[in-house]
């Protein structure tokens, strides 16, 4: 399961995510056979944006610049491919228009993931895709620790846009539901204007840990990321990472981009800065390609999830 040479990928046309084997199976629970350790799913869903739209179209577009990103990583001194399995599962099918059955099934499908005992990594769509994700994992491993990048809390009601499950709520649910371990939600990156003085108090009475851009650049990512990693200790990790996390300088291509975020280096950094956890799964999510420059923010991505399927062969070849 390990890359395709760029000769048999250049020759058959077809673009799964970093030239990995694709699954040839509709069934998902086909995936018990596979001897995958890593899964990449597609989720094309933009419907719980509420800003510009466009996420929808991130897979496809990952997908294609993804087959650029080698095998080696030079920092960990790992060859990726080479020690774990990994698969492109495809797409989780979805319809644009029902959010209820996009939830199910992407629970569904990354429920068969787990089960098999691989890594599902959900390349969204908006950031509403992440709480069916981690229904499933917290559903297998019991309440996590999740790591979430995010310009935002993510933990709104639907007051606001009249929906529970818009993409700014995922974080609310998943902590009222006890899908994250108690004082085990690491949020990094947040910023801008508040709704209110209390708008934090929801996360924070779940005993999160912010820590917003002026604690980034005034500790360090190495700083941080050691106290993240000190916290979390051996818990199954889940990190949820949403592209505007990172400036738009660095990541034009996002519906709700916040001015003053994580250059692309430090975002990169962010991710390393794991090493050693049991992650157990990823999303990258709120990639909006139509609102991208020169691909840039989908390079971006695909070294992003190159970086979490690093940090399983790390974990890995560390025994």
């Amino acid at each position: 399961m390990s890359q395709q040479p760029a000769a048999h990928y250049l020759r058959h046309g077809q673009i799964p995510f970093f030239r990995l084997p694709c699954a040839s199976f509709a069934d998902p629970s086909a995936y018990a056979g596979a001897g995958a350790e890593a899964v990449l799913l597609g989720v094309p869903w933009d419907g719980g944006t509420t800003y510009q739209p466009g996420a929808r179209l991130a897979p496809w577009e990952l997908r294609r610049v993804s087959a650029l990103v080698q095998r080696f990583h030079p920092v960990h001194g790992i060859d990726v491919f080479g020690t774990i399995a990994a698969l492109d599962g495809g797409n989780v099918a979805v319809s644009p228009f029902d959010a209820a059955a996009m939830r199910e099934r992407v629970e569904a499908e990354v429920a068969a993931v787990v089960a098999a005992g691989a890594a599902p990594f959900v390349v969204g769509g908006d950031h509403s895709v992440a709480l069916p994700a981690l229904r499933a994992a917290a559903a297998r491993h019991g309440p996590l620790a999740v790591v979430h990048v995010d310009a935002h809390s993510d933990t709104s009601t639907g007051d606001l846009w009249g929906d529970e499950f818009h993409h700014g709520t995922p974080l609310r649910h998943a902590l009222a539901e006890g899908l994250v371990a108690e004082g085990q939600l690491h949020q990094l990156g947040l910023r801008g204007a508040w709704g209110g003085a209390d708008d934090f108090a929801f996360a924070s009475g779940h005993g999160a840990r912010i820590f917003p851009i002026e604690a980034i650049a005034e500790r360090g990512i190495a700083f941080v990321m050691a106290e993240v990693r000190e916290r979390i200790g051996e818990r199954p990790t889940w990190l949820t990472f949403d592209v505007d996390g990172i400036d738009p300088a660095f990541a034009p291509g996002t519906g709700t981009p916040v001015p003053g975020g994580l250059t692309s280096r430090e975002a990169l950094h962010l991710v390393r800065g794991l090493a050693g956890v049991r992650l157990v799964g990823m999303d990258l999510v709120e990639i909006a390609p139509p609102l991208d420059h020169a691909d840039m923010t989908c390079h971006l991505g695909a070294s992003l999830l190159f970086e979490g399927l690093a940090l399983l062969a790390l974990r890995k070849a560390r025994g």
